[in-house]
């Protein structure tokens, strides 16, 4: 099962490199597209829709962000971000309010049109942070400085992720959630911890953003908040899988399950740096 989770997650990332840095602007909002289409696709099975209401509910999921891509290109940038911050806000409420509170009181919602309301909040926050931290307007030494920003966004979760697998299973003994993800534990969390903390020290280093103080040491706090979001946004998958009594959203990747298995850390975190980047525009 390792092997097959590293040849996948191998193949996933060289494509997502290929993707994030040779893609023209129209070609990876069609990407997009295809995520939040695919993660809608998996949510509807989760949410308990089957059927005609399952392809109603990832048609009108895919309407939404298709929507919103066309709204983009057609209006300012002060209505594109007004549209967007709207979505984060609500991401932020649900990630940091809703989320714990549903994980904490066992919430099982019975209405699955709510559950497929409450997959609007987790997916397509996401999309557009994918799509407004690749575009940032920044140039760098190595050209634009938006592909790297997301790179980095993403990496530090998968780095929180890979780490946290690795000590937990070697050092784990103390469960997180066990009602909810019996393999999770504190050791891991720890783990977690210090793997992003060496990856942004070495980052910094490698880019000489260690020389700007205040900035870099912020940077390392904001890492370590990235893996409590992490840990809620891969619990919060969890307990979903667990009330809809199935043990993987999906089977597109193999060993990881389905796309929400492999991004459900990314929708609890995109959408918190894309709300930094709107409210630095606005200062």
């Amino acid at each position: 099962m390792l092997k097959q989770r590293v040849i996948t997650a191998i193949i996933l990332f060289t494509l997502f490199l290929a993707a994030v840095f040779g893609l023209p602007t129209l070609g990876w909002q069609m990407l997009v597209l295809v995520v939040v289409w695919q993660g809608a696709v998996e949510w509807a099975r989760l949410s308990g829709l089957s059927g005609r209401a399952a392809s109603a509910y990832w048609l009108v999921t895919l309407a939404l962000m298709a929507g919103m891509v066309w709204f983009d290109n057609y209006v300012s940038l002060q209505q594109q971000t007004s549209l967007h911050l709207v979505w984060y806000m609500l991401a932020v409420l649900f990630w940091v309010f809703v989320v714990p509170a549903w994980l904490i009181s066992g919430w099982r919602p019975q209405n699955a049109w709510l559950m497929g309301v409450v997959g609007w909040i987790v997916l397509l926050p996401t999309g557009l942070a994918m799509m407004d931290l690749r575009a940032i307007n920044l140039s760098g030494p190595w050209g634009p400085w938006g592909p790297w920003v997301l790179l980095f966004v993403m990496t530090v979760v998968m780095v929180a992720d890979i780490s946290a697998y690795f000590t937990g299973k070697r050092f784990g003994k103390n469960k997180l959630a066990p009602a909810i993800s019996p393999g999770k534990t504190w050791e891991g969390v720890f783990g977690a911890m210090i793997g992003v903390t060496l990856y942004v020290i070495v980052v910094g280093w490698a880019s000489g953003l260690y020389k700007q103080y205040p900035v870099f040491p912020s940077i390392i706090v904001a890492g370590w908040w990235w893996v409590a979001l992490a840990v809620i946004g891969d619990l919060f998958e969890s307990a979903v899988k667990r009330q809809a009594g199935v043990k993987d959203s999906g089977a597109l990747l193999p060993g990881h399950g389905g796309l929400l298995d492999r991004i459900d850390a990314l929708t609890s975190t995109l959408p918190f740096a894309a709300i930094a980047l709107i409210l630095q525009r606005l200062e």
